[in-house]
């Protein structure tokens, strides 16, 4: 069954639309890429599956037990907030500010979720030191813990390996087809084509022409060929 169901969107602002008629779905456990030129409107499509921007037209549900705000969201950063003067911990914890509702403090509940997201991307050792002292690699393993936080179905991934040298984009990668595999459905937007056949389980490609479908489906588009060499289209063959 579909968590995420988007029917007939069309994206933009004021009387410019980026994107017109855009129909996909999400499963439980999919992986979808989303992959495209720029300016073509990947980021405004995730603010609006986030309700941060109201679609033109068109609807977006959610289903299978899924909420908009059980969505966990890891943006891409900006240089202000890599300099983000908080603790690892302060950074994470702030990833339950959706459960706290009126409440002055976390909850140990609470404080024990973040525990465990910093467990599980290898940061807690890192809980003390303040967040903007830490490697680009680091940084982004912080974010997804604090993504953790706010979700266990469904990630939001806004180039998430942008600006990160080769060893440490290959670890990110991993480390998100882990919490796929554990039964997180990801929406991730890249750049990286290559690497998204190589995890992704469906492709979503926007721009003048558009395709929705599996990565085997899309390495035999005419689409798909144009921006796969004979490596990358092998690979999930």
């Amino acid at each position: 069954m579909s968590e995420l169901i988007c029917k007939d969107l069309t994206l933009g602002y004021e009387n410019s639309a980026l994107i017109e008629n855009l129909n996909f779905h999400v499963n439980k456990g999919d992986y979808l890429c989303i992959v495209g030129e720029n300016g073509t409107g990947k980021s405004t499509l995730m603010r609006t599956i986030l309700r941060l921007q109201k679609p033109m037209s068109g609807t977006i549900e959610y289903s299978d037990g899924l909420k908009s705000n059980e969505i966990g969201y890891l943006p891409q950063q900006t240089l202000v907030q890599r300099d983000f003067p908080a603790s690892v911990k302060e950074v994470v914890l702030s990833g339950c500010q959706a459960k706290i509702g009126a409440r002055p403090f976390y909850s140990k509940e609470e404080k024990a979720l973040a525990k465990k997201n910093m467990e599980r991307m290898g940061i807690t050792d890192l809980s003390k030191r303040c967040y903007r002292e830490l490697s680009g690699g680091q940084q982004q393993r912080v974010l997804l813990a604090r993504a953790l936080c706010a979700t266990e179905k469904m990630l939001l991934l806004d180039e998430p390996v942008s600006g990160l040298d080769p060893k440490v984009t290959i670890d990110m990668y991993k480390l998100i087809k882990q919490l796929n595999d554990e039964g997180i459905s990801i929406i991730m937007i890249s750049h990286d084509i290559y690497s998204a056949v190589k995890y992704a389980s469906h492709i979503l490609h926007i721009g003048s022409d558009t395709f929705f479908g599996t990565v085997k489906e899309y390495k035999k588009t005419k689409l798909g060929k144009l921006y796969l060499d004979e490596k990358g289209g092998n690979e999930n063959a």
